[in-house]
C-alpha cells in the first residue's frame, strides 16, 4: 500500500542538525539574476532620462518671471537684466480663473525695474506730458519700448503698447500687484476706493480685488513659502547644531544600552513622560492664558481657512485640542508599560544581548551614515531631475482674445509673423502671447510618463538602499551569533564582509524585495492623486471606498516591510533568492509565532521611547531657544515669522536621526532572534549539538515554555 503523502505544513518543516553549518554561508552564488538585470536596465534609463532632462530642462524658468514674448526679468546677460519685476498691463482681464496658467493671464506682460506708485491714466498723461515731460519719462517705464506719448488711446488699445491706467502696486514673487490697504475698515487702493481705469469707466476696489483674486490665492500661499524661507535661512545654523546634538545623544545612548539597558529603560520612560507632562503644562498655561484674553470668544469658524497657520495659535481651541492629544498620548504609555511591564524585561535582555554583538562590531553604529549619503543622492537626483522635467520645453505662444469670442482662440501663434496673418483682423484686440513651456516632440508629449517613471524609480532606489542597509547588517550580526567562542571565532571585517556579499551575489534579490515595496507606495499615491483630484466629484459611497484602500494598502506595506526583513535575514544567513528566503523566514515565524509577539513589538516600542526622548530633548531646547526663552543662557535668532517651522524641522530631523541609529539595534535584535530560532531547531543544548545562544539568553527566551502550570485550587 502506497504511503500517503503528508500536506504542505503553514509553519514548513523545522531545521535539522547540521555539522557543517558555522554561520553566514561562504559558498554562495548569484540569486534573482533577471531581476538584477531588470533592476540594472531602470538604472540606465534613469540615468539616460536624468541627462535627457539636464539637455532640455531650464531651472531659471522657475527662479524668473516670463513676460508675454518669454523672455526672462531679471536674468544676466539678457535687455531684461535690470527689469526683475513682471508688470500686468491690464488686470481687470484675469477675472476668469481658468485662463490662469502659471500666473499667466491674457494681458499683455512686461518686465519692469519698479512698480507704479501713484494712479495715472494714460489720457491724463498725454495732457500732462506737454507741460511737462518728466510725466512720460515715468509712465514709459510701464510700456513696450516701441510705445509714442502721441498715439491715441483707440491706437494705444490697437497696438497694446502701453496700459490705459496704472494704479499704486507692491512688488511681491517678483510681480506687481495692487497695493491693498484698510482705511477706516474700507479696502482702498492708493486710499481710494473708486477710480478710473484709464479707458473712460469708473471702477470700484472690489472689482480690482476680485480681478487679482486669482493670482492672490496663489500667492497667498506662496508667501508663507518665502516667510519659511526666510526663517530657515535665519535659523539654519542652530538647525544643523541641534541635528548634530541629536547624533551624538544618539550615539551616546546606544553606548550607554550596552551597560545599562535596564536602567536606560527608566531614563528613557521619565525623560518622554516629562517632556509630554511639560507640553499639557504649557498648553493648559496657554489656553489660561487666552482665555483671560478679550478675544478669547474667537473660534475657527471666525477667522475661516487662513494660510496663515499662526493665526490658529492665537485661538485657545487650538491649544486645548493639543493638550487633549498630549494626555491620551500619555495615558497610552502608561497603559502599555502596565501590560506589557513582563515582556519589556525580556526586550532588555535581549538589547543588552544586541549590545554586546555591536560593542564587538563598533563599524555597525557608523552604517547609518553611509545609509544617509546613499538616499541623500537618490533624495537630490530626483529633486534635481524632477525640476528639469518640470522645466523642458520651448516657448509655446497662443493666441488670447481678451473679450469676446474668437475661432482662433488658444490656437498656437508666432509671434515674428503674428501682425501679418488675418487673426488680429478676424479677432480685434487678440494677442499673441506665451502660454507655457512645450513642445510637439516625442520627449514633450511624454513628459507626464517621465515624471511618473522618475517617481518610481526613485522609490526602487530609496527601497534598495535601505533593503541593503539591512541586509549588511544582517550578515554581521548573524557572524556574531553562530561564532561558538565570542570574539575570537568572529570573521574579521564582519560587516564590510556582508556587505560585499549582499552586493556580489544578492543585488537582484534586495531588488526584487524593493520592487514590490516599491510598487505598493506608488499605487498608495497614485491613490492620494486620485482623491485630491476627485475630490468634489465623490459621493459617500466613493469616499468610503477610498478610505478602505487606503487602509489596506497601508496594512499591506507594513507587513511587506516586515517579511522582506526578515527575509533578508535569511539572505544574509543562506544566501537563498528572495521568494525562497520569504517563505523559509515565514515559516520560521509561524513555527514561533509567540516568541515573535513578545520580542519584536516590544524591543521596538522600547527604542521607540528612546526616538522619542531624543527627540523631544532637541525640540523642548528649540522652542525655549526659538521662543527667546533662553536669552538669558544663549541669545537665539529673533524676528522669526513663523518659530514652529525651524522646531519642527529639528524635531523630525532628530527623530530620523534617533531612528536611523536605533534602527542598528532593532535589526540586531531581529537577526539574533532569528538566529536563536534556528538554533532551538538544530541543536539541543548537548556536547554533541551545543546551542550557540549564550546561557542567560537560552534561559530567559525558553523560561515561558518551561515552566509548568499552577494546578487550580
Amino acid at each position: 500500500m502506497a504511503r500517503k503523502r503528508k500536506p504542505p505544513s503553514t509553519q514548513g518543516e523545522p531545521r535539522t542538525y547540521d555539522p557543517d553549518f558555522q554561520g553566514p554561508t561562504v559558498n554562495r552564488r548569484c540569486t534573482d539574476v533577471f531581476c538584477c538585470f531588470i533592476f540594472l536596465l531602470f538604472i540606465m534609463a534613469y540615468i539616460v532620462l536624468g541627462l535627457t532632462a539636464w539637455l532640455h530642462g531650464d531651472p531659471r524658468r522657475v527662479a524668473y518671471p516670463t513676460d508675454s514674448q518669454g523672455h526672462f526679468c531679471g536674468q544676466k546677460g539678457t535687455p531684461n537684466e535690470n527689469k526683475s519685476i513682471l508688470f500686468y498691463f491690464n488686470l481687470f482681464r484675469c477675472t476668469n480663473p481658468t485662463t490662469m496658467v502659471n500666473l499667466q493671464c491674457p494681458t499683455t506682460q512686461i518686465c519692469v525695474s519698479k512698480c507704479p506708485e501713484k494712479f495715472l491714466t494714460y489720457l491724463e498723461m498725454q495732457l500732462l506730458y506737454y507741460k511737462d515731460k518728466s510725466y512720460w519719462d515715468y509712465y514709459s517705464q510701464f510700456c513696450k519700448s516701441t510705445a509714442q506719448p502721441v498715439k491715441s488711446l483707440a491706437e494705444i488699445l490697437i497696438d497694446d503698447d502701453c496700459p490705459t491706467a496704472i494704479f499704486p502696486s507692491r512688488t511681491f514673487l517678483q510681480r506687481c500687484f495692487p497695493d491693498f490697504s484698510t482705511r477706516s475698515g474700507n479696502l482702498t487702493v492708493g486710499n481710494k476706493m473708486r477710480f478710473e481705469d484709464g479707458s473712460g469707466h469708473m471702477r470700484n476696489v472690489l472689482e480690482l480685488r476680485e480681478a487679482a483674486n486669482g493670482i492672490n490665492k496663489i500667492l497667498d500661499a506662496k508667501t508663507i513659502g518665502l516667510k519659511v524661507f526666510e526663517d530657515y535661512a535665519t535659523t539654519w545654523s542652530w538647525i544643523l547644531i541641534g541635528l548634530a546634538i541629536a547624533m551624538v545623544l544618539s550615539w551616546i545612548f546606544l553606548v550607554l544600552l550596552r551597560f545599562i539597558a535596564g536602567c536606560l529603560f527608566w531614563v528613557f520612560m521619565v525623560g518622554v513622560h516629562s517632556i509630554v507632562g511639560y507640553g499639557i503644562l504649557y498648553c493648559f498655561q496657554e489656553y489660561n492664558r487666552l482665555q483671560q484674553h478679550p478675544d478669547s470668544t474667537l473660534t475657527i469658524y471666525d477667522i475661516g481657512i487662513q494660510t496663515n497657520i499662526s493665526m490658529y495659535f492665537r485661538l485657545k481651541q487650538t491649544w486645548f485640542m493639543l493638550m487633549i492629544v498630549l494626555c491620551i498620548i500619555e495615558f497610552a504609555i502608561i497603559i502599555m508599560l502596565i501590560f506589557l511591564r513582563n515582556r519589556i524585561r525580556l526586550a532588555i535582555i535581549l538589547l543588552k544581548e544586541g549590545s554586546k554583538a555591536i560593542g564587538y562590531m563598533p563599524s555597525t553604529l557608523i552604517y547609518p551614515l553611509l545609509t544617509f549619503i546613499l538616499l541623500s543622492i537618490c533624495i537630490s537626483y530626483w529633486v534635481v531631475t524632477a525640476v528639469f522635467l518640470a522645466t523642458s520645453g520651448v516657448p509655446v505662444y497662443k493666441v488670447i482674445v481678451p473679450e469676446g469670442s474668437c475661432v482662433h482662440a488658444n490656437k498656437i501663434c508666432d509671434p515674428q509673423i503674428f501682425n501679418t496673418t488675418d487673426v488680429p483682423k478676424a479677432c480685434p484686440g487678440a494677442l499673441c502671447n506665451f502660454a507655457f513651456y512645450g513642445g510637439k516632440s516625442f520627449y514633450y508629449q511624454y513628459i507626464t510618463t517621465f515624471h511618473v517613471y522618475n517617481l518610481f524609480v526613485f522609490l526602487w532606489l530609496v527601497n534598495f538602499v535601505v533593503a541593503l542597509g539591512q541586509c549588511a547588517l544582517a550578515g554581521a550580526f548573524a557572524s556574531y551569533y553562530w561564532a561558538m567562542k565570542k570574539p575570537d571565532d568572529i570573521p574579521p571585517y564582519p560587516l564590510f564582509t556582508a556587505f560585499g556579499r549582499a552586493i556580489r551575489y544578492h543585488t537582484g534579490s534586495l531588488a526584487y524585495g524593493s520592487l514590490i515595496l516599491a510598487l505598493i507606495q506608488m499605487f498608495k499615491i497614485i491613490l492620494e492623486y486620485l482623491d485630491n483630484r476627485l475630490k468634489r466629484a465623490q459621493n459617500s459611497l466613493s469616499k468610503f471606498i477610498q478610505c478602505c484602500l487606503k487602509c489596506c494598502f497601508w496594512c499591506l506595506e507594513k507587513m511587506v516591510k516586515f517579511l522582506n526583513r526578515n527575509a533578508y535575514i535569511m539572505i544574509a544567513i543562506y544566501g537563498k533568492n528572495f521568494c525562497r528566503s520569504t517563505r523559509d523566514a515565514f515559516h520560521l515565524l509561524m513555527r514561533n509565532i509567540i516568541k515573535v509577539a513578545v520580542t519584536d513589538e516590544v524591543t521596538h516600542f522600547i527604542l521607540l521611547l528612546g526616538k522619542l526622548l531624543v527627540s523631544g530633548l532637541i525640540g523642548l531646547l528649540a522652542f525655549l531657544l526659538f521662543t527667546q526663552r533662553l536669552s538669558v543662557i544663549v541669545e537665539g535668532p529673533t524676528s522669526l515669522n513663523y518659530y514652529w517651522v525651524p522646531l519642527l524641522t529639528v524635531v523630525l530631523g532628530s527623530y530620523l536621526i534617533a531612528h536611523g541609529f536605533f534602527s542598528v539595534y532593532a535589526m540586531c535584535v531581529e537577526t539574533i532572534f532569528i538566529c536563536f530560532c534556528e538554533d532551538l531547531e538544530r541543536n539541543d543544548g548537548s556536547a554533541e549539538k551545543p546551542y550557540f545562544v549564550t546561557p542567560n539568553l537560552h534561559r530567559i527566551l525558553t523560561l515561558r515554555r518551561q515552566l509548568p502550570r499552577k494546578p487550580k485550587e
